[in-house]
């Protein structure tokens, strides 16, 4: 009886249904588009009488039987048959107050060391478990929920070390901890919890479950790879920062004066030193380039594909963050857009349990969340400073795909929010004529826009970078997490 951990009835849907979890847990945070209030009022409930609905059956049916023998122990004058029917009722109904009384005396509390840590690193979690009541607790099996998209499906997020279950004794007011370890294996935003108990009487008669804590969440940052050089600029005439070649001179600049030559313009020729020296000289103006970029991070389904995730958005997501760091170490402005989704609003919107109570319920549920048609961007301005990489930095830890805003729609969507004084770096994975044409409609609008293709096909490459060629834009190649160190400084094609 005690060594059975199915908490609740959850059916099996067959492998697309990957949210559900193993054998005593609770399902994802998905709540089928409910709000954050009414899916914690639904916790409530599960706290309250989510038993009910699996033992009044039961429960109804051991009722009747009592009420049938003793009514017959009374007609027919079974004095022995309706004291024992009085015992078995007393039994049941002794039963019945003790589980209630086990469940509601425990209490969990949760405490993580961090709410963020990076990639490899590891969090020790511990859940205290409080005997609050006077009463003896026979038995009960405390579990901390973990996600199995997170700690089962390939590649797993989340690396368990120890076991988030334990059964266990109490004796009035005593405390316990349940202890385990969790190691990051991949960036995300990760749901610990909720921590749930089952108790009972000790005949097996009733079985209490009960939500005892709500979740907490686990920031993973994605990696920073130091990049070994940055040579990807906006050129302009006026700018911030030298350059070691003479793309653009810069004519508020001046660095020396020669001798002039042929084809010089007159407005080049510096009249004072020609009157000293005697003869024309003209004035030699310093390179320079506009410093900083501004990425574009194209997270849609269409554009990155079920068979290639979660690697190369990972990859992706990784890249942006590290050009970015390079940045803001050179104090260069960096600016992000994408068209995804921060798993922190989806669950701000949609809760975090989730109660099934059918087959189709659970599978809308899926559905929607595999259809998000968020038609928001996710927008944080070109600025500098270390908060200002830590917030894009937490961003990209919570981006997911998303079915809303399509590549070319996203730049038209926030061309008015791209600076002019920053290069546009755009991150793809495939590149459609659309999206290709939007891309050539900024360069033909004076931004400098280079491309980073993200995909390990060669053939995938030369296609993406065919559209991108056509519209004049330089393309780099990201293959894997090993190329990202010199991702900007190999240009793979130049118009």
């Amino acid at each position: 009886m005690v060594a059975s951990t199915r908490i609740y009835p959850t059916p099996f849907f067959g492998s697309e249904c990957e949210n559900w979890l193993p054998t005593g847990s609770l399902s994802s945070i998905s709540s089928g588009g409910r709000s954050l209030q009414a899916v914690r009022s639904q916790a409530g409930a599960w706290e309250r009488g989510s038993w009910r609905r699996g033992r009044s059956g039961r429960t109804g049916l051991s009722v009747l039987v009592v009420a049938v023998l003793l009514l017959a122990g009374l007609l027919f004058g079974a004095t022995l048959l309706a004291y024992s029917t009085i015992a078995i009722l007393s039994v049941f109904l002794l039963s019945r107050y003790l589980a209630n009384n086990w469940s509601e005396a425990v209490s969990l509390r949760r405490q993580l060391v961090s709410s963020e840590i990076e990639v490899g690193q590891s969090l020790q979690v511990g859940v205290i478990i409080q005997n609050m009541s006077r009463w003896f607790v026979p038995w009960l099996l405390v579990e901390d929920v973990l996600s199995r998209r997170a700690t089962h499906l390939p590649p797993k997020g989340l690396q368990v070390e120890g076991s988030p279950v334990r059964l266990c004794m109490l004796r009035s007011q005593q405390q316990l901890l349940l202890s385990y370890s969790i190691k990051a294996l991949r960036r995300g935003y990760f749901q610990i919890g909720p921590a749930i108990i089952e108790t009972g009487d000790v005949l097996g008669l009733y079985r209490r479950y009960r939500v005892a804590s709500e979740p907490d969440f686990l920031l993973v940052l994605p990696k920073l790879i130091p990049l070994a050089g940055y040579e990807i600029s906006s050129r302009r005439p006026i700018g911030e920062i030298q350059v070691a070649y003479r793309l653009m001179e810069d004519p508020t600049l001046i660095s020396g004066i020669r001798e002039y030559q042929m084809g010089d313009s007159m407005n080049r020729v510096h009249w004072r030193a020609t009157a000293r020296v005697g003869k024309l000289q003209c004035k030699v103006f310093q390179p320079t380039a506009v410093a900083g970029a501004m990425m574009i991070l194209d997270m849609h389904r269409k554009s990155n594909p079920d068979h290639h995730e979660p690697v190369r958005t990972d990859l992706a997501v990784t890249a942006v963050a590290s050009i970015a760091h390079t940045l803001y170490q050179m104090n260069q402005q960096f600016g992000f857009v994408t068209n995804g989704r921060d798993a922190a609003d989806r669950i701000r919107n949609e809760g975090w349990a989730t109660d099934y109570r059918s087959r189709d319920a659970a599978f809308e549920s899926l559905r929607q969340e595999k259809e998000d048609s968020r038609l928001r961007p996710i927008v944080l301005p070109a600025g500098r400073g270390p908060e200002h990489f830590q917030n894009l930095h937490r961003t990209l830890a919570r981006l997911e795909r998303t079915d809303g805003l399509e590549l070319s729609n996203l730049l038209l969507e926030t061309q008015s929010r791209l600076p002019r004084d920053a290069s546009v770096i755009a991150i793809v994975q495939q590149v459609d004529e659309l999206a290709a044409l939007a891309l050539g409609m900024l360069v033909r609008q004076g931004y400098a826009v280079s491309a980073i293709v993200n995909h390990f096909e060669a053939d995938s490459v030369r296609e993406a970078a065919g559209r991108l060629m056509a519209q004049r834009i330089p393309v780099y190649h990201l293959k894997d997490e090993a190329s990202i160190a010199h991702l900007c400084q190999m240009m793979l094609l130049k118009y």
